[in-house]
This record gives structure tokens, sequence and C-alpha cells, in this order.
């Protein structure tokens, strides 16, 4: 966006999804989520993590990596961006990584010209064990050692993945921003315990919107996810949610609404660190 130029308000949605082992699916999936989106007046989408798979194991999604700038879900969302012509935001997808053996979670930006502008690989590796519950990230994925935030013609768009959202110091680097994005597959265990707390820390310390779109549901696999997708404005009021299953939550991202918010309580603007 050029420098000076007005932020304009828009509709933006969060497409959640209960993602399966195959990618084809996936994709038909997303794409019914994203018409159906754009029928009710959505300028910008995001899908949750690992949208185009979640299979029986983690090798599964290690497997269905792509170089970056080509394969069938890249060409597919870039396919999709332009022809509806919309902002897709890829919650996150697999690419290569340096090491063989791992991937990168990486969640891309493409704007209505179905280009690619923003990548941003996820920093913070999920680790997690409750009984005969674990997860261990760091074994299968290369993490990512780069912020990233988005320029668009409806303001700056801060980019992150699930478990960045449990460390703040990411948005306050990025900061002022307008919305940030949060594509996730919660467990249903934390889920329960943090994340609606989270999002809505999140967003009212950093007086801008929120967009969180999970997975949402049980899987082929037998993992539940959270799901609880919303949207939530610059005060921490939810606009709208979704508890389970494949669905749309939708909401207009105000700029009036940010600027009076961080008029009346100037939080941004006292900070000392």
């Amino acid at each position: 966006m050029t420098k000076g130029m007005s932020k304009l308000n828009c509709r933006i949605a969060a497409l959640q999804m209960v993602s399966g082992p195959r990618v084809m699916d996936n994709l038909v999936t997303a794409g019914r989520l994203i018409e159906a989106a754009v029928e009710q007046g959505a300028q910008m989408v995001a899908l949750p993590e690992y949208f185009p798979i979640i299979g029986a194991a983690d090798a599964d999604r290690v497997r269905a990596r792509e170089e970056f700038g080509s394969g069938p879900i890249q060409s597919w969302l870039a396919e999709a961006a332009q022809r509806f012509g919309i902002w897709i935001f890829a919650g996150s997808i697999p690419l290569t990584a340096t090491v063989p053996e791992k991937m990168r979670n990486s969640s891309l930006v493409f704007n209505p010209a179905g280009e690619c502008v923003k990548r941003y690989d996820k920093i913070h590796l999920f680790g997690f064990k409750n009984g005969d519950e674990s997860y261990d990230e760091a074994a299968f994925i290369e993490a990512g050692d780069q912020l990233a935030v988005v320029e668009t013609p409806f303001g700056r768009a801060a980019l992150s993945i699930c478990y960045d959202l449990r460390f703040p110091e990411l948005y306050r680097a990025l900061a002022p921003v307008d919305l940030i994005l949060m594509p996730a597959a919660f467990t249903d265990t934390t889920g329960r315990a943090h994340w609606e707390i989270l999002l809505r820390a999140r967003a009212i310390e950093n007086q801008c919107y929120l967009l969180a779109v999970g997975q949402g549901g049980k899987h082929e696999n037998g993992r539940l996810t959270h799901g609880n997708s919303m949207i939530i404005d610059p005060w921490g009021e939810i606009l709208d949610r979704k508890t389970k299953g494949p669905g749309v939550v939708i909401a207009d991202l105000d700029h009036a609404r940010i600027a009076e918010i961080r008029e009346s309580l100037p939080a941004l603007a006292h900070r000392k660190l």
C-alpha cells in the first residue's frame, strides 16, 4: 500500500475446516468455503493451519511438501485468488526445508492477481505432553526465523501460526498492525483451556482485529482439534464464531473502530519497552 494512502474497510472471513489425508478432497472443501464467503461479501479469506492435509502421521505432511513457488497446492491457491478476485491467507501448507527429512510449516498470502506476495514460516514449534497425548513439532518441522507483515489496501496484517499465539513479543515486534492472522490446528485439550483467552488478549493489547481460523472437529486419524474460529475486534469483542465443523466466520474490519479505541485508550503510544 502506498504511503499516505487511506486504508479501506473490508469484510474478512475465517474458513474453518476438518481436513483429512487426501489433498484434493481438502482443496474441494476449501473451494466451497471460499465461494460461500465471497457470496457473503468477503474480500479477504483465511484458511486454517494444515488446510491441505492432516494425515495419519506427521510423515504424511512431510511427503506432501512442495517447493516454494511451484506445486499443485500453490497453483490452486493462486488460481482461486485470481478467479474470485480476493486476498487469500493460506493458513499453512508444507514446504521443503533445508533439512531433507523435515518441512517448513508455511503461511502464504495471495493477492487478487493470484500472486504470492508474502511467506511466513512458523517460528515457534509446539511441544506438549499430557498422559497419552503428546506432540513434538521439532521432530519433523524446521523452524522459521523471520517475522512477516503484509501490506494490503485494507491495512497491515501480521502473520502467525498456531503456537505463535503464546508469544506476545512476536506481535509487539510488528506493531502497529490492523489485523492479526492466526491460522491454527489447536488441540482440543489446550484449546479449551487457553484459545479464547489468548486470542482476545492479543487483540486487546495490540488494539487491532484478530482473525483466528482453526481446524475444528474429529479428523480421520482420530485427532480432535478445537475449532472455535472467531473474529475479534480491537476491544476484545467476538464478532462471529463457529465452534466445530466446516463453515464460514465473517465480519467487517472497520478502521474507524481501530482509531476510536486507540484514541480513547492510547496504550500503544504509552509503551515504554
